[in-house]
C-alpha cells in the first residue's frame, strides 16, 4: 500500500478517477489526480492521525478550528500544525493558565503564523508562533493592536515574555484582577 500510495499505479488511479471524472478519462487528468494521490492520501492520514491524538490528550488539548472544507486541497494550500507550534502553544497556555481557565485558550493555524487566542475569538490575540520558516522563529506578543516579534532560539524563550502574555490577557479581558 505503502508503494502504491507513493507512486500510483494506472489501475489505481482508475479507481479514483472513477469517482472523480465524469466521462472519459483523459491521460491529463490521469496524470492531475496521479499527483494528488499521495498528497491526499497522506493528508488523510495525517488528519486522522491528530484527530485520534486530540481525542487522547481531551481537556489539556486546545480546541482546533476546524478549516474550511475544500474538495481537494492543492498541496501548497496544506496547513500543517507542527510538533513545535503545538508546544509552543502549551507553553503559552500554560502561563495563561495563572489567570484564566487553559480552556479558554485555543490555537489556530494559518499559512504564515499560528495563532494564538482567548475564546477562540480572532479579535482576542494573545500571542502568534511565527515557526513556519526553516532557519529563523519569531514570537509575536501584542500591545493594542501592534505586534512585536521576539526572535526565538528555542521554545523555552517564551517564558521571557511572561509578563507580556499576562498583560495582554488582562487587556482583552477586564474581568482579570491584576
Amino acid at each position: 500500500m505503502d508503494r502504491e500510495f507513493a507512486e500510483p499505479s494506472d489501475e489505481f488511479v482508475r479507481v479514483f478517477a472513477a469517482h472523480v471524472v465524469e466521462g472519459r478519462l483523459t491521460p491529463g487528468a490521469k496524470e492531475s489526480i496521479a499527483k494528488l494521490i499521495p498528497n491526499t492520501v497522506a493528508a488523510i492520514i495525517r488528519d486522522k492521525v491528530n484527530e485520534r491524538l486530540a481525542s487522547a490528550l481531551n481537556a489539556s488539548t486546545p480546541t482546533m478550528a476546524e478549516p474550511e472544507e475544500a474538495e481537494i486541497p492543492a498541496p501548497e494550500e496544506a496547513i500543517i500544525t507542527t510538533q513545535e507550534e503545538l508546544s509552543g502553544f502549551h507553553i503559552v497556555q500554560a502561563i495563561a493558565s495563572r489567570l484564566v481557565d487553559p480552556k479558554r485558550i485555543v490555537i489556530r493555524d494559518s499559512k504564515s503564523y499560528c495563532a494564538i487566542l482567548l475564546d477562540d475569538n480572532n479579535r482576542k490575540t494573545i500571542a502568534r508562533l511565527w515557526f513556519n520558516s526553516p532557519t529563523t522563529r519569531y514570537f509575536g506578543t501584542f500591545e493594542g493592536k501592534d505586534e512585536t516579534r521576539h526572535l526565538m532560539p528555542d521554545l523555552t524563550s517564551i517564558y521571557q515574555y511572561m509578563g507580556q502574555i499576562e498583560a495582554r490577557l488582562r487587556e482583552l479581558d477586564p474581568t482579570i484582577l491584576a
